[in-house]
């Protein structure tokens, strides 16, 4: 990993998978291609943190890098995940397979539903108070980043209904 923390896609990622579909050569390609496009924006998101005067435009960047570094890693793992598969690797998965199955079914259900419930209850909240903010929705970053949490939420809501789908809806 280089010193900004978003590793080097050349690394790992140097080689396609050995034996790959058609199909997933292709998949490979557009991660890895995404990989050293992304890198160019995340350097100049260091830069313009480090060289503003803004102490606002910095924070705000500051919270954009650290989406970056996340992206980059979750990218990293696909290309990573899909080349062990290819080259018929599944016991040592970047990613772990869907296992929503029989066996773990009911945790994962009574799980998603006390985390959804709480999440929903989060969501709602949240909305209330970035209205209480509206008169300093102008002057502050707080409106913001309390509209950021809102999407964090949503983006959780997705996360734990997805899983609860796929063990209601096992494929095994």
């Amino acid at each position: 990993m280089d010193n900004n923390g978003t590793g080097n896609a050349a690394e790992s990622l140097s080689a396609p998978p050995v034996g790959a579909s058609v199909w997933e050569r292709k998949i490979f390609d557009h991660l890895t291609e995404h990989i050293v496009q992304e890198q160019g924006l995340f350097e100049e998101y260091v830069y313009a943190a480090k060289e503003t005067e803004s102490k606002a435009l910095g924070y705000l960047i500051n919270l954009l890098i650290e989406d970056e570094r996340r992206h980059h890693s979750l990218f990293r793992q696909l290309a990573e995940s899909l080349k062990t598969e290819a080259e018929l690797w599944p016991e040592n998965p970047v990613l772990p397979r869907m296992d929503f199955n029989k066996e773990n079914r009911v945790e994962v259900l009574e799980v998603t539903a006390r985390l959804l419930d709480r999440e929903e209850t989060d969501l709602r909240e949240l909305k209330r108070l970035r209205s209480e903010l509206s008169d300093v929705k102008d002057t502050t970053l707080w409106a913001l980043l309390v509209e950021l949490m809102e999407r964090d939420t949503e983006k959780h809501i997705a996360i734990l209904r997805f899983a609860s789908k796929h063990a209601k809806d096992p494929v095994f």
